[in-house]
Order: structure tokens, then C-alpha cells, then sequence
């Protein structure tokens, strides 16, 4: 088994006027050679976007693009024709394919919108770009791993790669094991909120772990925990 270990600390961060980002891996100003990505794992940002504020309409082409709120909302309006809002308890997905552009903006007049960017390298390139989004029942992550999105074929959110996310909500003291689909993936824990112990490390609020060369992930929550696992192809 080999680990890497993110502290939150320990994240790029990138601030405006508007927008406050924690990088996990390199992107944009922040770039450390030694955290480029994991795997087929490119980007992970921790995004705080203002009141009526957001990104405005800009590209993107051959990655698939998961969005994961976690407080506020979000509205997405893109050259596709798609237009919606999404908010905690739902997840976005965006292969971005051949190309497509896009604009990302808080809708509130008071709130600030938290929440998760995910890019994954694509398994296949130059695809039509597509638009999904779904909301999940509370009940389905109640002390348990439920998998929100998946490869094509997935009955759901599914994206151009061999590759899974499952997110849970757990109450301290559970025991949780994850075992990996695939012998050929690297396995990512975010810690949205709480503390969770996993291979002798304790992760608290926004630590990641990555562990490559294992079969399951042993998790014991040593507090009320929000979690994020993205199982991820190594090459």
C-alpha cells in the first residue's frame, strides 16, 4: 500500500474579491510540481463564491467536470442550451468532450455558495459534450456509502472514465469498509467535515488521502463525518 497525505493547511489557495479557492492540486497560480494530480484525478477545488457572483462563460474540452455543492447553490448555463440550478444534495456532471462553454454563478443575494470541482482526465477524448444532474434522497448516504456517479452504463450520473464517486454521512464510532472495483485504481478520501482514522492517519475537515495498491479501504469515524471517495484509474 502507498499513501499520500494532503492536510488541508497545506492547499493552494487563491483569493478575490469574489471567490475564495483551496486548490488540493496544481491549477491556475497555484502550481507545485509534486501535486499535479492523483491518477486520473486532476483537480479537486474547494470553491467559496459571493453573493451574485461566479465564473463567467469560458471553455473547457476532453475532461469530465463533477460539481458537488455542499452549501448555497449553483446556476449553470451552457452552449449546449442546458440551464439549472443545483443545490446540497444533488451532483453535476459535465463531459466537456469536443468542447463547450459554460458560466457557474451564485443566484443568491445573500448566501455564499460552497462547493466541490472535480475534473477527471477522460478515458476517451473528443466526445459529444453532455449535461446530467441528479438529486439523492438524505436517507441514501445515512451511515453508508452510496455511489453517485460512475462509468458509461452506470444506472445514473455516469462519465467517460473507469472511475467512481460515493459520498456518506456517518455517525461516530461506525466502522466503514470501501472495496475498490477495479485492481487497477487508486482510491482519494476527502474529508468534507468531521474526523475519520484510515491507514493510521487521522483526517479531519478538507484532509485528503490517496492510497494506491489496495483492495479495501478501512475507515473508523471518530466523529460525526461528511465523506467524498473517488475511486480513480492510476494511468
Amino acid at each position: 500500500m502507498r499513501k499520500i497525505l494532503h492536510r488541508a493547511e497545506t492547499r493552494g489557495r487563491v483569493e478575490q474579491d469574489w471567490l475564495l479557492s483551496h486548490h488540493t492540486f496544481s491549477f491556475g497560480s497555484y502550481y507545485d510540481p509534486k501535486r499535479m494530480h492523483f491518477g486520473c484525478l486532476r483537480v479537486l477545488n474547494d470553491d467559496y463564491i459571493q453573493p451574485a457572483k461566479g465564473f463567467g462563460t469560458h471553455s473547457h474540452s476532453n475532461m469530465e467536470i463533477v460539481t458537488v455543492p455542499i452549501s448555497g447553490s449553483l446556476a449553470h448555463k451552457d452552449s449546449k442550451g442546458n440551464e439549472h440550478v443545483v443545490t446540497p444534495g444533488e451532483v453535476q456532471v459535465m463531459s466537456a468532450g469536443t468542447g463547450i462553454s459554460h458560466s457557474e454563478v451564485n443566484p443568491s443575494s445573500s448566501e455564499v455558495a460552497n462547493l466541490l470541482q472535480i475534473w477527471i482526465l477522460p478515458g476517451k477524448k473528443e466526445v459529444e459534450p453532455r449535461y446530467d444532474q441528479k438529486a439523492f434522497e438524505a436517507q441514501k448516504f445515512d451511515n453508508k456509502l452510496a455511489t453517485v456517479v460512475g462509468p458509461q452504463g452506470t444506472d445514473g450520473l455516469w462519465i467517460h472514465q473507469n472511475a467512481y464517486f460515493s459520498l456518506g454521512k456517518f455517525s461516530e464510532g461506525q466502522e466503514v469498509q470501501y472495496p475498490l472495483r477495479s485492481k487497477d485504481n487508486g482510491i482519494y478520501l476527502f474529508v468534507m467535515s468531521g474526523t475519520v482514522s484510515c491507514d493510521g492517519e487521522t483526517l479531519q475537515n478538507r484532509d485528503g488521502l490517496g492510497l494506491t495498491e489496495v483492495e479495501t479501504l478501512p475507515l473508523r469515524i471518530q466523529r460525526d463525518s461528511h465523506l467524498l471517495l473517488m475511486e480513480v484509474p492510476l494511468r
